[in-house]
């Protein structure tokens, strides 16, 4: 399996058809496994399963803490379209609603997913208390600058990214995917499984914010969420329950703050 494929297609010029070589993205599906049993199948980009599959399962509310895992590998060697997650004693106690399939559906990969009430996300996430504050005009300059950390996107132009940022404004780690959500995963999942997503204070996004995504930075305990894109009217209701900072870059030069204006200021500030 390949992150980027050639492909041959044919380019009009306006004029005539000429033979080409392109790159396209990769995508295959991901089995994800949890105590033995299907838990989940989604279409990624190849390459980090184990810190997706991390990510995931921080996301998704089955486990707090790297140490809840017992062990994170492949089924098969050979083949890293299945991941195995196995959990420890008592963490498999502590959530047994969450590990039977046939009472609960997936939150974090698309859309509600048979939640009847949105109230219900506010409740199984802790607003997030950190009270940092950044500068704006660098917080700008890291949304401009994500381009410059997706080789994949400019190789194929099919890729979403997701990058963390310490306070202040240090690039963490990045990740990128055919799948924004997956971009996510696995971006939290390496500073998870590298007990370091304390650190992570600003998440850059190349996608629109959705309430997906809301909810999986504010899983991992991330207040700023930076975008490309607006966010979804959905995604600020969430944020706005959850004291995080929502912003995006606006029609004319500069950033659109949707809810917790009170973490930009003209000057970087230090925290946590």
């Amino acid at each position: 399996m390949e992150t980027v494929i050639e492909h041959n297609i044919f380019h009009w010029d306006m004029q005539s058809q000429i033979p080409v070589t392109d790159q396209l993205i990769g995508e295959e599906p991901l089995s994800i496994r949890i105590q033995g049993n299907p838990y989940s199948v989604v279409m990624r980009t190849p390459g980090e399963e184990l810190p997706h599959v991390a990510g995931f399962c921080l996301g998704e509310g089955i486990v707090d803490d790297p140490e809840d895992i017992q062990s994170l590998a492949f089924c098969d060697g050979a083949d890293t379209n299945v991941v195995a997650v196995s959990l420890n004693e008592a963490r498999r106690n502590a959530i047994p609603d969450l590990l039977d399939r046939r009472q609960y559906i997936s939150q974090t990969s698309c859309g509600l997913c048979g939640k009847e009430l949105v109230k219900d996300l506010y409740q199984q996430i802790q607003p997030v208390t950190d009270d940092c504050v950044i500068d704006m005009r660098r917080a700008l300059h890291c949304i401009n600058e994500l381009s410059d950390h997706q080789p994949v996107r400019n190789q194929t132009r099919g890729a979403h990214a997701a990058a963390l940022f310490t306070a202040s404004l240090t690039l963490l780690t990045t990740a990128e995917d055919v799948g924004r959500h997956n971009a996510l995963d696995k971006a939290i999942g390496k500073l998870f499984l590298d007990h370091r997503l304390s650190e992570a204070v600003v998440l850059v996004l190349s996608s629109r914010i959705s309430y997906e995504l809301v909810q999986k930075a504010a899983r991992a305990r991330i207040p700023i969420i930076l975008a490309v894109s607006k966010p979804t009217s959905l995604a600020v209701e969430l944020a706005s329950e959850l004291s995080m900072t929502l912003a995006s870059l606006s029609k004319t030069p500069g950033l659109d703050i949707y809810c917790g204006e009170y973490r930009f200021k003209p000057a970087a500030a230090s925290c946590r």
